[in-house]
């Protein structure tokens, strides 16, 4: 782990990092205490304190960009290192795991350190409350200590984005991995610690085995903001524990994702987007799990999707034509065999795939790629995040009909619209109450996109100059005009 400035072992001994993909051990993990953490927020609170780093803008963002070289240098290390632990496919490494986020995730922060308005003049004013002529300011300040909390599924992309977000705006920061997927945030601890002038306790990473380790950030009266990414259980837990202290808050959390599919749409690639609940088996918050198609090609649709199911197989993510890998754990597939018993039950047409396990896999996490037809809105599997690759096809009767069920559902994360008009499409956009919507299979995913959602899809958003500026306060300030 990294607290204060060192590389240290965990109080609680060490736990096994495991690959899923074959139920091996791939090494030990720092294994850190509730004192570890507390020692971790001690760094942190004394480095934003007592440096100057909440107000040398400058050598923020030399820092940012040593960090930056540093893991270019390590870039293919890092690759290797998250197919083994996160089972995450080597195609996505290219992408959204960990080429994309490497490639602005700290340089579009580092920028906006120079062009973020840090001050902002109202002009000069006579102020009636006090009878005199006011010159008037706006400051924009770091909020203070950051616990960040990362999920196992995109570990390194998410902790990229909080980490170079909440120092580039002056912050310090405790970096709290998942359990399942702690060695690339050890490896971000090392290379601060060993390739950049970042200061003692501005950074500090406690990896644990225990999920209440985690906890204490969001209790301990030092830590001022928790940036969480994960479930919205998990988020509701941390908005709850956290009233306590007053603390700001970012969550980004669950979704349940819909895909309207217009009647005027080139359906063979409309429908392609189906596939996208296989990639990375489904372990993706934003995926577009509810394809809605309109009732008039609903046949159509449904026999391109169940040929694509019938022909995606889950497999090695070390081999790069993998598409589906495992699922992070075993606790994970049962939860997801869960719901796909649970979609039979209540009724839902199974067309491809199943609880089964896959042939020839007798390791491993995996899961049959799986494809419901014929499913109610109403149904567990159309509201519920599944989190792993199962698909819901649902049939609408018109345009009124489609936003209607794609708005019905608690979470508001992601959605996409398919037409043959992109002001069609842009139309339909507008009235889907989501944050982050992809228009013929497009998406805006870049460090300087802010990303995030609506209802119990979370608060805040990561990235862009939203995110940035979440990670400040703002503070008023007014003197006698000269």
């Amino acid at each position: 782990m990294l607290i204060d400035g060192k590389l240290v072992d965990g109080s609680a001994g060490t736990f096994t990092n495991v690959n899923p993909a074959t139920e091996e051990v791939i090494g030990e993990v720092a294994d850190g205490s509730v004192a570890d953490m507390r020692r971790a927020i001690d760094a942190a609170r004394r480095a934003f304190d007592e440096t100057t780093w909440s107000t040398d803008r400058a050598f923020r963002a030399k820092c940012l960009l040593q960090l930056q070289e540093a893991l270019e240098a390590e870039r293919e290390e890092l690759r290797e290192e998250l197919i083994l632990e996160a089972g995450c496919p080597r195609a996505i490494t290219f992408g959204p795991q960990l080429d994309a986020p490497l490639s602005d995730g700290l340089t579009y922060p580092a920028k906006l350190i120079e062009e973020f308005p840090w001050e902002t003049d109202l002009g000069d004013a006579f102020v009636s409350v006090t009878g005199v002529n006011t010159t008037r300011k706006v400051w924009r300040e770091a909020v203070g200590v950051v616990g960040a909390i990362v999920p196992w599924n995109f570990p390194f992309e998410v902790s990229l984005h909080k980490l170079a977000q909440a120092l580039a705006t002056g912050n310090t920061v405790v970096l709290k991995p998942a359990p399942d997927t702690p060695f690339n945030a050890t490896r971000l601890g090392r290379l601060i610690a060993e390739h950049t002038d970042i200061p003692a306790g501005v950074v500090n990473v406690v990896t644990a085995s225990d999920h209440l380790v985690g906890e204490e950030l969001t209790l301990s009266p030092k830590v001022d903001l928790i940036s969480f990414t994960g479930s919205t259980a998990v988020g509701q837990r941390i908005m709850e524990k956290s009233a306590a202290t007053m603390k700001r808050l970012f969550l980004e959390l669950g979704g349940k994702s819909a895909t309207i599919i217009c009647e005027d749409a080139d359906f063979g690639f409309a429908c392609a987007i189906g596939i996208a609940p296989c990639m990375h088996a489904g372990q993706g918050c934003a995926n577009p799990t509810r394809l809605l198609l309109p009732r008039s090609r609903y046949d159509e649709g449904v026999a391109m999707l169940k040929a694509m199911y019938d022909a995606v197989a889950p497999g090695d993510p070390q081999d790069p034509s993998t598409l589906c890998g495992p699922v992070i754990s075993a606790r994970q597939r049962e939860r997801v065999l869960g719901y796909i018993r649970k979609g039979i039950e209540e009724g839902a047409t199974l067309l491809s795939g199943g609880p089964e396990r896959p042939e020839g896999l007798d390791k491993g996490y995996f899961v049959k790629p799986t494809l419901f037809v014929d499913v109610d809105n109403k149904m567990t599997i159309a509201q519920e995040e599944i989190f792993g690759p199962v698909l819901a096809a649902i049939p609408y009767e018109d345009e009124d009909d489609a936003v209607r069920i794609a708005n019905d559902s608690p979470y508001g994360l992601a959605g996409n619209v398919m037409s043959g008009s992109i002001d069609h499409s842009l139309a339909l956009a507008r009235r889907l109450r989501a944050g982050f919507i992809g228009i013929n299979g497009t998406a805006a995913y870049s460090a300087d996109a802010p990303f995030g959602g609506y209802k119990a899809s979370g608060v805040g958003r990561q990235n862009g100059l939203a995110g940035f500026e979440q990670y400040t306060e703002m503070k008023t300030v007014a003197y006698p005009a000269e």
